[in-house]
């Protein structure tokens, strides 16, 4: 399936998605009809194992909607299983330096960018796809699409954000302002001077190194003033946030006098 974020991305065009943290194939299914060109499947702040993460990325690439997911941590484990069950893109979040970003490539690559493990799996259609119809062509393939975002939400990653850009294998940044602004010591100030100077620097940084810029927005209007800033791409927040903001307003509605 085509990696719409990569496409757009080349094509100099922006994209819009959001996290699905509810676990539901359905949610995730009935998001076809909403005009965003992707989804970021949760495995850090949810519930979800491999197999609820396998699931909901069939359902969204069944829907024509790129599927991203999150892992929950820092590891082979984590990056590789999340790319066997198909997913075209992995964000991984608390990176703090740049030897962690090498092992990141290290697995998520295949070689002679790095040294992820090879298996016939759904990623490849088991080996049945055309694109698997030869070894090499699998590798060179998923290299060339399957994306690598390591999120910049400390510190220590901000510190080295040029180097990291700037290495080969990295496909982009995603940007976690809630997290990054508590680093820097003004927790949820997105305009605190530090805060915004620090998201503009990810964005420059990516620009620089022609990586794929990315970053969580709350709604429609941060999402606009990103995409004015120079972001390629925004993830416009969370299933679960949009399904209690949209009954609670609802339900207010109602009982308004």
């Amino acid at each position: 399936m085509e990696n719409t974020v990569l496409k757009k991305f080349r094509e100099g065009q922006p994209s819009l998605g959001t996290f699905v943290a509810m676990g539901s194939p359905l949610a995730v299914e009935s998001l076809r009809y909403t005009g965003l060109d992707y989804v970021i499947v949760d495995t850090e702040h949810t519930p979800a194992a491999i197999e609820s993460a396998a699931l909901q990325i069939q359902a969204a690439q069944g829907a024509g909607l790129t599927a991203l997911a999150r892992a929950n941590e820092i590891s082979r484990t984590a990056v590789l299983r999340l790319l066997d069950v198909g997913a075209q893109g992995i964000v991984v979040p608390c990176v703090e330096t740049v030897d962690e970003v090498r092992d990141l490539v290290s697995w998520a690559k295949f070689a002679p960018l790095g040294n992820r493990g090879f298996c016939p799996t759904r990623d490849g259609g088991w080996g049945y796809a055309p694109e698997a119809a030869s070894i090499p062509a699998y590798m060179d393939r998923c290299n060339r699409e399957t994306l690598l975002l390591p999120q910049c939400e400390t510190a220590g990653c901000l510190a080295h954000i040029e180097e990291i850009c700037a290495m080969d294998g990295v496909d982009g940044i995603f940007v976690g302002p809630f997290d990054l602004s508590i680093a820097l010591g003004h927790p949820g100030e997105f305009d605190a001077p530090e805060v915004h100077d620090a998201i503009l620097r990810v964005q420059a940084a990516c620009r620089k190194h022609g990586k794929l810029s990315m970053i969580f927005t709350g709604d429609a209007a941060a999402s606009r003033r990103r995409f004015a800033e120079g972001y390629d791409s925004a993830t416009m927040g969370m299933d679960t946030l949009f399904y209690v903001g949209m009954y609670k307003q609802m339900a207010e509605d109602v009982w308004r006098k």
